[in-house]
């Protein structure tokens, strides 16, 4: 059977009180409506429709190919938004699944269920539902004697028996195809809000005799819709909880993980240790028997096996196996570490590859560099990479050596195996195995130290006040 999904994205969101599109706020790295998407795309719709309304430009820019769209020019409900989707899903048969694009915590596995009970019965519908401790606010889900569902009553029409039901109405559903466009032809906005509601569809099906079912969600916090910053957070929390706890059920360590943040796309290898304060963001890749943190941000970076980052940031670079950064170094986009090599405290690398067992010990910047194997580059030396307009190379040779407080101007070559002496400016490429000495031949003047501090000290005297 053909599955399809509707996902509603045209709110405004005005309670988030935002500059950014409600759905396209990120829960744990990445925006509700990818979550959804994620979601939707896994129980395997074929075709996935997303409604869209104010910000669609920029729904779209994230989305991209990975759906079809349609706009929803005035937001006049749910059953409004959904119609919508006539034009392109009205012709087919199979199952729709309408899931609203701020709902980031339902699972996979909760909609492969709704599914499964909703085909398996043949429905015309299947409301997602979940019980809820305080249902305040919520629809009531009433169910006959058989089970199924008879209405969903909303808080505000709840008799005293409606309001004491704690099953609600999450705002997922599942219906055949074709019985729900054409239930939505039927659908009125006689009602207080002069909208037309997805949850009249359910009373139409079950008035003309069709079978409407209900599916309880194991956990409650599936069912949060994001409507403001307070909800935002409790969705962080649920999401941040549920995410470690898969890391660790599947082999990783974290110390603390209260105050680890692992972003949704992240992938970690079996027996990595996370210390605290420890966050993990974007595309990011751990290999196993890794050591992360304390305190350490990595984004979009692959970090392969045994290899140990402490107190440091970075960002859209590769660390070898086994190599050691930190602590507080900082890793711009297009660092590549070899295996084994060693990235010390207070040590900046850009744009720059640093070959197997090199050691870049404190207190340096590599930039726009090509480093061989086994280079030693000494504290506080630098890549002069940039002259106010343009970026240029430093190309280092496996075996050489580079001095403490040594500038390397580039464009320059420091051949293999050359020794370049502390303190040296080069401005020349250095041939391989050559010694390269580039500073002013040291000149001591007997006694001259008393007579600068005298006059030192008379300068001062005279320009202090009487």
């Amino acid at each position: 059977m053909k599955r399809m999904a509707v996902v509603l994205a045209a709110g405004q969101g005005k309670r988030m009180k935002s500059k950014l599109y409600k759905v396209l706020h990120p829960v744990c790295g990445k925006p509700m409506v990818g979550h959804v998407l994620d979601t939707v795309q896994a129980t395997g719709c074929e075709r996935t429709v997303v409604v869209v309304g104010h910000g669609a430009e920029k729904v779209k820019a994230y989305v991209g190919q990975n759906a079809e769209y349609v706009l929803q020019d005035t937001q006049l409900g749910t059953g409004h938004a959904v119609k919508q989707a006539k034009d392109l899903l009205g012709g087919e048969e199979g199952t729709t699944i309408v899931i609203c694009g701020d709902t980031p915590l339902v699972m996979t596995e909760t909609l492969e269920g709704l599914m499964a009970l909703h085909e398996s019965q043949k429905a015309a519908a299947t409301v997602l539902t979940a019980v809820m401790e305080e249902p305040a606010g919520y629809g009531r889900i009433i169910r006959g004697e058989d089970g199924g569902v008879l209405r969903i009553v909303e808080q505000k029409d709840c008799t005293e028996s409606e309001a004491a039901v704690s099953e609600i109405n999450t705002g997922t559903y599942c219906f055949d195809n074709v019985k729900l466009f054409a239930a939505l032809e039927k659908v009125t906005n006689t009602n207080n809000q002069q909208e037309y509601y997805l949850t009249d569809v359910i009373g139409i099906l079950r008035a003309q005799g069709d079978i409407v079912l209900g599916y309880q969600a194991h956990d409650a916090a599936e069912s949060i819709g994001v409507n403001d910053r307070l909800a935002l957070s409790e969705a962080e929390g649920y999401m941040r909880e549920r995410i470690n706890r898969g890391h660790m059920l599947n082999g990783v360590t974290l110390i603390d993980p209260a105050s680890t943040y692992i972003g949704a796309d992240v992938v970690i290898g079996a027996d990595t240790v996370l210390y605290p304060g420890t966050v993990l963001k974007g595309k990011t890749v751990i290999g196993e028997d890794c050591v992360i943190g304390p305190a350490s941000e990595i984004e979009d970076c692959v970090i392969m096996d045994g290899a140990v980052v402490k107190h440091s940031v970075l960002n859209q670079a590769e660390v070898g196996a086994r190599a050691s950064v930190g602590p507080f170094a900082y890793l711009r986009p297009g660092a590549v570490l070899g295996q084994e090599v060693k990235v010390g405290d207070f040590v900046e690398i850009k744009n720059a590859t640093i070959g197997d067992g090199s050691k870049v010990s404190h207190l340096s910047y590599v930039g726009d560099a090509e480093v061989g194997k086994n280079v030693n580059i000494g504290c506080g030396a630098i890549t002069v990479n940039y002259d106010g307009y343009n970026k240029s190379r430093t190309e280092i040779g496996d075996g050489a050596f580079i001095g403490s407080n040594v500038n390397l101007i580039a464009p320059v070559t420091v051949g293999k195996g050359a020794f370049v002496v502390a303190g040296s400016t080069i401005t020349r490429s250095v041939p391989e195995n050559d010694l390269a000495v580039a500073r002013v031949r040291q000149e001591n003047k007997p006694g001259y130290a008393d007579k600068i501090r005298s006059r030192a000290k008379a300068k001062k005297d005279q320009s202090s006040p009487s």
